[in-house]
């Protein structure tokens, strides 16, 4: 039980660190929105294209990342979103029955079939080094490597999250016998 205290705290250090790291990238968000409106409009003043395609496609990019890298870490912190007709009535027991089916049953094989369907569209993206289609834009295949490394972070605070509804479970049980 131990081990595995060890490596759910090891999980949560990393989910924690890639979410506090990818918050920053609102930052970066916002700036390069501010920076290509106000170029659009100074440019339009000055007769000059000052926006870019570039900065717009940095703006999704560094959208798509926040939401990515910090789904683990949203889960870690149990602030998705979550159905509540039913769990907020039921007590600790219920609630990590109910948790650890989830995990069990869907959400860690929604997190391996999403790595597995989404493998060869980023490794073809990585051979042949795509590009966007819009003029000035960016390269497609850093971006779509997020998507392979937010679901391994996912997958893996989910093992996490599902290990520790294990512990709740069985420790009751082995206090009880002792």
């Amino acid at each position: 039980m131990q081990l595995l205290r060890s490596i759910i705290t090891r999980i949560e250090h990393i989910t924690e660190w890639v979410g506090s790291a990818s918050s920053w990238l609102v930052l970066l968000m916002v700036v390069l929105g501010a920076s290509n409106a106000a170029g659009r409009y100074v440019g339009e003043y000055m007769g000059m294209t000052l926006s870019s395609n570039a900065l717009a496609e940095g703006q999704w990019y560094a959208f798509s990342m926040i939401f990515l890298l910090g789904s683990a870490d949203t889960l870690r912190q149990d602030k998705h979103v979550r159905v509540d007709l039913i769990y907020g009535r039921l007590g600790m027991r219920g609630r990590a029955i109910t948790n650890l089916i989830g995990g069990l049953l869907a959400l860690l094989p929604f997190c391996f079939a999403l790595l597995y369907f989404s493998w060869p569209s980023v490794s073809e993206s990585w051979r042949v080094l795509e590009q966007s289609a819009d003029p000035g834009g960016l390269p497609r295949y850093p971006i779509k490597s997020v998507i392979l490394v937010a679901f391994v972070l996912l997958a893996l605070q989910g093992f996490a999250t599902t290990a520790k509804q294990i512990i709740r479970l069985y420790e009751p049980y082995v206090k009880s016998k002792s």
